[in-house]
């Protein structure tokens, strides 16, 4: 495996990944950039002591990927960008350590976020004549929770519809779990309806995502290992949500995860579809497109509807300024992206948009109700399962 030093050198600084990177749209500020990062990283190699500075332009990436997708030169900057995370927790300023802190005693712990859901609709409901003197922090997070999440218990088991096709492991995640469950529920159905026994072991735990792009690798490595435990005796551990399954897929047991939707297409469909009339518009999660190369396939599965009307949104190559818990750590600039996004969404004509992953969703939906649209918002998982039943989304 290449060393560091020669990851860095082969970027050419072509810059062919200025027009993707968020920040570099936003701020045009080539140390915000993905070449400009990787100066930074060359010149620590070279000696250069890591800076709070630098530290700051390392954080300030959203982890993306799109700079990769566009790159070509294959530089391999998912590599380099996690690798220097893991090296910056000690130059950060203590504000900062303290808030990352916060933040990881937090998300990737269900029960904690199960209860985190009840003080945050009470300030939503009793703190709107308070906000602005409220930290950015926690206005960001009022603005993200939704508002109804209507708990949907999983049996630990779901039994195929007619004969067996395959034996699977369901992830329900964390953010998933706790504030789209409807969305694990539209996931087990659409697996039974095609024919998979779902094994969805209910003390499963986090699968390590956010510490993993976060540079907390032993944190990340010991929730993958809880979660190769839960899953040991599985076809397929199926993943819904994007973040999750990229991070799954750098693991020792990557060849067992799947992609909804990539697992759907390889599975092939048994299940009969039924027409959703809607017009839709369908939003690449970036660590889908970018970080698992997925496409096609959830396109595939939404064309395959009879009456839905797909468009595409413009730029789908930025990123809609979720990025894990990087929404919560920059509040603003994420929510500068997340109107640019909102605003590109809107321009299709579009009356539903479709994702899969929560971020994403959480993210675009706070940016559609400042932008004052109704458009509504779903899973893939749950358009498929509206189409197999014959029901609205």
């Amino acid at each position: 495996m290449p060393d560091r030093e020669e990851l860095i050198n082969d970027c050419v600084h072509c810059g062919f990944c200025l027009p993707t990177c968020p920040t570099y749209v936003l701020w045009g500020e080539e140390m915000d950039s993905p070449r400009g990062r990787i100066q930074l990283m060359l010149q620590e190699t070279q000696g250069d002591e890591l800076t709070p500075s630098m530290a700051g332009h390392f954080d300030a990436c959203l982890g993306c990927m799109a700079c990769v997708t566009a790159c070509p030169s294959g530089v391999r900057y998912d590599e380099l960008i996690t690798e220097t995370r893991t090296m910056v927790e000690d130059v950060r300023p203590p504000a900062g350590r303290a808030l990352r802190a916060a933040v990881f005693a937090l998300f990737p712990y269900r029960r904690r976020l199960a209860l985190a859901k009840a003080p945050l609709r009470g300030y939503r409901m009793i703190g709107t004549p308070f906000r602005d003197r409220l930290p950015a922090t926690v206005r960001t997070l009022l603005d993200l929770a939704p508002t109804s999440t209507r708990a949907a218990k999983l049996p630990a088991v779901v039994s195929p519809v007619g004969p067996r096709r395959a034996r699977v492991g369901m992830l329900t995640g964390c953010v998933q779990h706790a504030f789209f469950p409807g969305v694990n529920a539209a996931t087990a159905r659409v697996l039974a309806a095609e024919g998979c026994e779902v094994i969805i072991p209910p003390d499963q735990g986090c699968c390590g995502a956010l510490s993993r792009h976060s540079g907390r690798a032993a944190e990340a490595d010991r929730f993958a290992e809880g979660i190769e435990r839960s899953f040991a005796d599985v076809d397929a551990l199926i993943v819904n949500a994007a973040g999750c399954g990229s991070a799954l897929k750098e693991t020792s047991f990557a060849g067992k995860v799947r992609d909804l939707s990539e697992f759907l297409i390889e599975l092939g469909p048994v299940a009969p579809r039924h027409p959703v009339p809607v017009t839709a518009a369908y939003h690449d999660a970036c660590h889908l497109a970018h970080a698992q190369g997925i496409r096609a396939e959830p396109r595939s599965l939404l064309r395959a509807i009879p009456d839905l009307d797909l468009r595409e949104i413009p730029d789908p190559e930025i990123c809609c300024g979720s990025a894990g818990i990087w929404n919560i750590l920059n509040p603003e600039p994420a929510a500068q992206l997340g109107d640019r996004k909102a605003r590109d969404v809107i321009s299709t004509g579009a009356t539903m948009l479709i994702t899969a992953n929560p971020g994403c969703l959480m993210q675009i939906s706070a940016a559609v109700r400042r932008a004052g649209s109704t458009i509504r918002l779903a899973h893939t998982a749950e358009v498929l399962d509206a189409s197999i039943r014959g029901v609205r989304p």
